[in-house]
């Protein structure tokens, strides 16, 4: 069985530009790693070809005419999915179309029912790797669709969608794909080539605005160190590649599963590897040997989410109170030389302009090296969606394009939407100003921040004040969101 299988082109550009960096698709890869040997399998992540989507994959796909052609989508992501499942049936009217991801385990009876729903022959819910290996044996005529846990399939010109399977037995996945049947390259993080890894599946934690429970259930599983330190020695050795994101949801729930992981990495005796890495401010807060261990095993960034420093938001959004947490996590790994991205949410029901001023006043006091700042988004099946729904505080309930953290597509109590987009993007330039590389930052990446401090950021300065002071701020708000806007608009794949 001949097989493609697609990431989509759609980038969420809330810290940096969206060529700034470009990772590869892990959940793609793992699939592909994980079928048997007896099917040809290729992937494409079109994140490395978003200026041409249209003309690659007709390219590429009537060159290497697959049975079957699978597509990983987020809720996001999903508009841009349909498109390209239009594009495949156009070019390839009997090639079978497997789409799965977050999107697809969330609302597949949705999208089984709904009109695009008709271009698309199976759909795989939850972990893929097993359910995708059987669909494509059942294909082949050595399996069979009806006995395969987690797949919807057409039975009569309707959906049938098989019961859920148990989680995956960690320790029997193999390696993802990374050699030349992953047709597209380049991946990168500034001027750094990357790859990805994952350490762990799942989270434990209530955050009630993520949605990683109905992919994983409310459970933790870590992968054995030895099957880790196989997947970074095919990164390091195969690959040369000295940078790797890893992608687990929440990397530090277990202490003592860490510290013995960062333990081996250090014992391999690897020179001048680098991760990046997310985990709670909680854990990182109170361990201090973790996050010495974590240093020295090569761990250069980490991603923390605070959310806000308001007690009435953390508990809306089932957080606790963490504020005091965080600066601890923060001073922590600071003193240790691992640089922090701070994620923060704007858009809880209470939320006021003084809200949105207190937590950028307050990732400002804490030193963090970059924030990530959203918008409250109500993502499909989570607790939170059912809240703002229940409240009418949400604006957009159906175009998921724009679910991506940026846009505004709630209100609060005290603000429109409108509002609530235009000052969390107005403070942030007034407050957090114009970004200074920290010393870690600097020294991860001398020739980048150089590049930032002494030429791109004097001529941008130059020219945004001219902007603001020829138009005002609104102005500039709205050129700013009309660029944003055309990021992930891809015209050559029609409406």
């Amino acid at each position: 069985m001949k097989t493609v299988l697609i990431s989509m082109p759609d980038v969420a550009a809330v810290i940096m530009h969206e060529a700034a960096f470009h990772m590869p698709n892990l959940g793609i890869a793992s699939l592909a790693g994980n079928v048997d040997a007896a099917h040809e399998v290729y992937l494409i992540d079109l994140i490395r070809k978003r200026g041409k989507v249209r003309r690659y994959l007709k390219r590429t796909l009537t060159r290497i005419k697959p049975d079957v052609v699978a597509l990983s989508s987020m809720t996001w992501q999903f508009s841009t999915c349909i498109k390209i499942v239009r594009l495949i049936k156009s070019l390839l009217p009997q090639c079978k179309i497997v789409i799965g991801g977050y999107h697809a385990t969330l609302m597949y009876e949705e999208i089984a029912g709904s009109e695009d729903g008709k271009n698309i022959d199976f759909i795989i819910r939850g972990e893929g790797e097993e359910a995708f290996r059987r669909l494509l044996d059942a294909l082949s005529g050595t399996d069979s669709l009806e006995d395969i846990p987690g797949l919807s399939h057409r039975q009569d010109g309707h959906f049938i969608h098989n019961p859920r399977g148990e989680l995956l037995d960690l320790t029997t996945l193999k390696l993802p794909v990374r050699d030349k049947r992953r047709l597209t390259w380049g991946y990168h993080v500034m001027n750094r080539s990357v790859e990805v890894i994952e350490t762990s599946r799942g989270c434990t934690r209530n955050c009630n605005f993520c949605s990683i429970r109905h992919m994983y259930g409310r459970a933790f599983r870590p992968f054995p160190v030895e099957r880790i330190l196989a997947d970074i020695d095919d990164i390091y050795h195969r690959k040369k590649c000295r940078w790797i994101f890893v992608s687990d949801d929440n990397m530090v729930l277990s202490v003592k599963r860490v510290m013995e992981l960062c333990q081996a990495i250090i014992d391999q005796g690897y020179r001048d590897l680098n991760f990046i890495v997310q985990a709670d401010c909680v854990t990182m807060s109170k361990n201090e040997q973790m996050v010495r261990i974590m240093a020295r095993a090569g761990f250069k960034s980490v991603f923390l989410g605070i959310e806000s420093v308001s007690k009435k938001n953390l508990a809306a959004a089932q957080k606790g109170d963490i504020v005091t947490a965080s600066r601890k996590a923060v001073e922590l790994c600071h003193k240790y030389g691992i640089m922090v991205v701070g994620g923060m949410i704007f858009g809880f029901p209470d939320d006021t302009e003084e809200e949105i001023i207190a937590n950028y006043r307050f990732l400002q006091s804490i030193g963090v090296d970059s924030p990530y700042c959203q918008i409250l988004t109500p993502y499909p099946k989570t607790g939170i969606r059912q809240q703002l729904l229940e409240a009418g505080l949400v604006v957009n309930a159906d175009d998921f394009s724009t679910y991506n953290g940026i846009w505004a597509n709630v209100r609060t109590h005290h603000l429109d939407a409108d509002q609530l987009q235009y000052l969390v993007w107005y403070h942030r330039q007034n407050i957090l100003g114009w970004w200074e590389p920290s010393k870690q930052m600097r020294d991860q990446g001398h020739l980048w921040t150089a590049i930032w401090i002494y030429l791109m950021r004097p001529v941008i300065r130059r020219v945004l004040e001219r902007k603001t002071k020829r138009g005002g701020w609104r102005h500039r708000y709205d050129q700013a969101m009309n660029r944003l806007r055309t990021v992930n608009r891809f015209d050559d794949l029609g409406s």
